[in-house]
């Protein structure tokens, strides 16, 4: 083996997947805009590859953005593709398949073979930054869950007193209880001089 594809082994860290002329696959690379920093993603279909998946190796994926067909090179070791994953694999027979740049809309689609979940999964890369952000993702996610189920206990429990059981809610307010007792006399009182009434007209 010769010194340049050795030095190329050690330098070539990726496992890119395997990637076929007439897969779909999306390309997700960082973009710097400023201070700021985005992730852009660009789906189209793979046209050629080109030195194979060494640290010489690219991709040229097309796509049709608004009537208007677009190409992109991509080498498989940029520093600045975070990730790689084929979305639908095609029924090919050449590995350049320049011939769709002259096709357009439905003459332009391949045939699909179906992929299995697993198979999916196995044709994805990513960097170890963007498995580091998934995983701080799922656990902030996990802990807003247990916030939340906190925070439902504490509500169920406010209103449930420790002795009874009960509200303070139901207990009767201390002011209304001597008005009742005032209305009584009153009522007796208009009976009586009814009574008086009724004897005199007799």
């Amino acid at each position: 083996m010769d010194l340049l594809q050795e030095f190329e082994k050690k330098q070539a860290t990726r496992k890119i997947p395997y990637i076929k002329p007439g897969d779909t696959i999306k390309v997700h690379q960082k973009i710097k805009e400023g201070d700021k920093q985005r992730i852009q993603v660009f789906e189209g279909v793979v046209i050629k590859i080109h030195c194979g998946f060494g640290i010489n190796g690219n991709v040229t994926v097309r796509k049709i953005a608004s009537g208007v067909g677009v190409e992109k090179t991509f080498p498989f070791h940029l520093p600045s593709i975070t990730k790689l994953e084929v979305v639908r694999r095609g029924k090919v027979r050449r590995a350049r398949l320049y011939y769709l740049r002259e096709l357009q809309e439905k003459a332009a689609r391949l045939k699909e073979k179906k992929l299995t979940q697993k198979v999916k999964d196995g044709l994805r890369f990513e960097s170890d930054e963007e498995k580091k952000e998934q995983e701080a993702k799922k656990a902030k996610k996990k802990e807003e869950k247990g916030t939340e189920k906190d925070t439902k206990l504490k509500e169920e429990k406010k209103p449930e007193n420790k002795k009874g059981g009960k509200s303070k809610e139901n207990k009767p307010s201390p002011a209304k209880t001597p008005t009742e007792k005032k209305e009584k006399p009153e009522k007796d009182e208009k009976a009586e001089k009814k009574e008086p009434d009724k004897k005199e007209k007799k």
